[in-house]
């Protein structure tokens, strides 16, 4: 014969048992992977990373690397001064000393020199190729937003009203050569930290490539 209290009595202990079995799993669960997200289906916009210290720094000649050198001059600290023959940019310090970096040049014909100030920085910079360029190379983008693959590299610095720019590479083998339209380009890693270190308003002279500025202005580190 069916006795309903016998069956009420067994439901209840397996009620019981069940529920014991959930939270163990659960608690296990939660311990060993944190709890889970309220809302899985949000997901967080990846950011750019930052140059890596090493980011191209091996492939470079050790005349190249950055680093802290003797220089003489008469500027001011904080001035650039951009050694075209030597593929060289200056960071003017205190105590006749600079922060030397190598840097890509203008190729033969894209050159240039003067004095200028940088008016504009920006970090992962669009690329929109001038006029003057696209009329030379008509296959080239309109427009390329930012990013690694961006030609402008990590950072860059605008020069007065200019075309030029002081700003980052992605192909690192190029530094220490002539092979721009005329902007200076440093590693990414190393134009990040000239970029850390100047300010919209920094005086920035360019000297001309018929110029050995090491031997008439400064002394080699």
């Amino acid at each position: 014969m069916f006795d309903l209290d016998i069956f009420k009595a067994n439901s209840r202990r397996a009620a019981v048992a069940l529920g014991a079995i959930v939270g163990a799993v659960t608690l296990s669960a939660s311990a060993g992977a944190g709890p889970l997200p309220l809302f899985s289906f949000v997901t967080t916009a990846p950011q750019q990373a930052a140059p890596s210290q090493d980011e191209g720094a091996a492939e470079l000649p050790a005349r190249l690397r950055r680093q802290v050198v003797s220089y003489a001059t008469r500027e001011a600290p904080g001035t650039i001064i951009i050694d075209t023959p030597n593929t060289y940019l200056y960071l003017v310090l205190r105590n006749g000393q600079a922060i030397r970096y190598g840097i890509g040049v203008g190729r033969d014909g894209f050159t240039w020199s003067g004095v200028q100030s940088i008016t504009k920085k920006a970090e992962w910079p669009d690329w929109t190729p001038p006029a003057e360029m696209i009329a030379r190379q008509p296959y080239l983008p309109r427009y390329m937003a930012g990013g690694p693959g961006n030609p402008l590299g990590a950072r860059a610095m605008y020069l007065g009203g200019t075309i030029y720019r002081i700003h980052g590479t992605n192909a690192p083998g190029t530094i220490g050569t002539q092979v721009s339209s005329g902007c200076i380009r440093l590693t990414n890693e190393d134009v990040a930290d000239l970029y850390s270190r100047v300010n919209v308003g920094t005086r920035v002279i360019v000297l001309p490539m018929d110029r050995r500025a090491d031997t008439s202005v400064a002394g080699r580190g």
